[in-house]
This record gives structure tokens, sequence and C-alpha cells, in this order.
């Protein structure tokens, strides 16, 4: 991973422009090819990126300080560097993924064994389903034959939300699958989770993580 600090503007030109006046701002490049911008502020969310595969291209000459970066569809990020403060890069390695408490896990078990939870004429295709950025807990399809992913969480959070979101921009990149819906699965869901994800196109489901185990509730019922 490449870290540059720089004082710089940045231009957006593809299905729409967008334009970023000069601040300092930390550029990520990531091993994958991505590049990021960030500013000191809005958590982990970028101001703009580019994601992969794209290629980058680093100016020289009169063109020195301005760094494009290009993706398959032509979309051009025009990173123009007026000051650079840090530059530096670290080899991370491969890295082992999220590890899963026990409560999730036995959520995705329950979950696959049971998929018809998710509605009538639901079928697995397969647990931990792997992509290039990680293993997507469940794939399977809809009565309709539709493909669709489920992410699930034990509290259902924004980054949650924002995992599924990436899982779903790749695997809608295959022909063989696409278009795969998604749906975010756990045994509870934030409210600001649940805003994002309705925003997002993304399904909400919580679990019943008794009711998947086949235990009854004990308590007093009026029916």
């Amino acid at each position: 991973m490449r870290l540059v600090i720089a004082r710089c503007s940045v231009d957006y030109a593809g299905r729409l422009t967008a334009h970023l006046p000069s601040a300092p701002r930390l550029i990520l490049v990531k091993a994958d090819g991505s590049v990021s911008i960030h500013a000191d502020d809005r958590a982990y969310k970028p101001l703009n990126w580019m994601s992969p595969p794209c290629t980058l291209k680093e100016g020289t000459g009169d063109e020195a300080g301005v760094w494009t970066v290009i993706n398959k569809g032509g979309e051009k990020l025009i990173i123009t560097m007026e000051e650079i403060l840090h530059d530096s890069s670290h080899e991370l390695g491969v890295d082992p993924g999220l590890i899963k408490d026990g409560v999730e896990a036995h959520l995705q078990e329950l979950l696959a064994d049971r998929i018809e939870t998710l509605g009538e004429g639901y079928t697995l295709i397969r647990r931990e389903y792997m992509t290039a950025i990680g293993p997507v807990d469940i794939l399977c399809r809809d009565a309709e034959g539709r493909t669709v992913a489920v992410e699930i969480k034990r509290r259902g959070e924004i980054d949650g939300v924002e995992q599924l979101t990436r899982y779903l921009e790749l695997l809608n990149r295959d022909p063989l699958l696409a278009p795969v819906r998604g749906v975010f699965a756990a045994q509870e869901i934030k409210p600001q989770a649940r805003v994002l994800a309705t925003d997002r196109g993304i399904a909400c489901q919580v679990l019943d993580y008794d009711g998947l185990r086949g235990i009854e509730d004990d308590k007093l019922r009026l029916f």
C-alpha cells in the first residue's frame, strides 16, 4: 500500500464530473490498483475513488505532479499535486480476513440449513462464496432463480452494509451471476444501517437465533 499526504486538487471525468479544490488530503494506492482520496473527517468514506481494474500514470516533464487514474470504462480521476508532504509504501501481505464470532458463524450455518427463512423457494448455492475481497457469507437463489448475496451479522451496523455493497459490486460483474441483489441479515439491525441498506436496494432480514435453532419461545402468549 502506498500512502501519500499532499496538497492537491482532484477532478473526476466520467458519467458525471466532480471537482475537489486544493486542500491537504490523504491518497491511498492499494495493491489491487484502487486509488482513493480521503479528508481528515467522514470516517472511512473517501471523497473520491477509482475502483479496480484501473491504471495509474504519474506525469513527467510538463505533466510532473499530475496523476491520472483510468478505469476500463475510460473514466478518469486526475490528481494534481501541489506539494507532497509524505510518500511511503508498505507491504501488508495477504490479509487473513475477518474472523467471525461464534454467534455469527453459527447464524451462517443455521441460515444455510434453513435458507427458506429468507423466503419460499430459496435455494442455497454455497456458504462462504469467495470474491476478490473476501467471502460472501451465503450465496443463494430466490424463487425466480435470481442470485442473492447474504451478509450475516450479530448486530447489523453501517459497516456491514458497506461490506455487502462492495461484494455486490464485484458479484454483479460476473455475467453468470448477475443481476445479484443483497440481503443484510442480523439479529438486530440499527436504524441507520436499515436506512442505508434500503437506499441501496438491499433488503434487511432480522434473524431469530433461537428460532433458527428450533428452540421455542418460553414467554407467555395470548394465542
